[in-house]
C-alpha cells in the first residue's frame, strides 16, 4: 500500500513540475514576442525616418536593448539548453532524492 502512495505522491509532484515548466516556458515565449516587437520598433526608429519619439518609444535605445537581448539570451539557455544538461535521468535522480528527504521518518527510542 506504500508503493501507491508514494507512487501517487511522485505522480503529484511530476505533474506541478510539468505544470510549473510549462508556464516558464510560455511566460518565456511571451517575453519573447515583446522583445521581437521592440526590437523592430527600435530598428525602425534607428534607421528610417518614421516619427517614432512618443512616450514609451523614445527610450529604446541601444544600450536597453543590448541588456534586453542579453536577457533573453540568457532565458533561453535557461529554457532550452538545461534540459539537455540536466536530462530526465536526471531529474529522476533528484526527484527520488528529495522524496526521499521529505518522506524519510526518522525514530527515536
Amino acid at each position: 500500500m506504500e508503493t501507491n502512495l508514494s507512487n501517487n505522491q511522485e505522480q503529484t509532484i511530476l505533474k506541478e513540475m510539468a505544470s510549473k515548466k510549462v508556464t516558464q516556458l510560455k511566460s518565456f515565449y511571451n517575453h519573447l514576442f515583446v522583445y521581437v516587437i521592440s526590437m523592430i520598433v527600435f530598428l525602425l526608429k534607428e534607421y528610417t525616418n518614421l516619427p517614432l519619439h512618443f512616450f514609451p518609444i523614445k527610450y529604446i535605445n541601444w544600450v536597453v536593448m543590448i541588456i534586453w537581448s542579453a536577457v533573453i539570451l540568457g532565458s533561453a539557455i535557461d529554457m532550452f539548453a538545461s534540459y539537455k544538461i540536466f536530462g530526465t535521468q536526471w531529474e529522476q535522480r533528484k526527484l527520488k532524492s528529495i522524496l526521499e528527504k521529505k518522506y524519510k521518518k526518522q525514530k527515536w527510542e
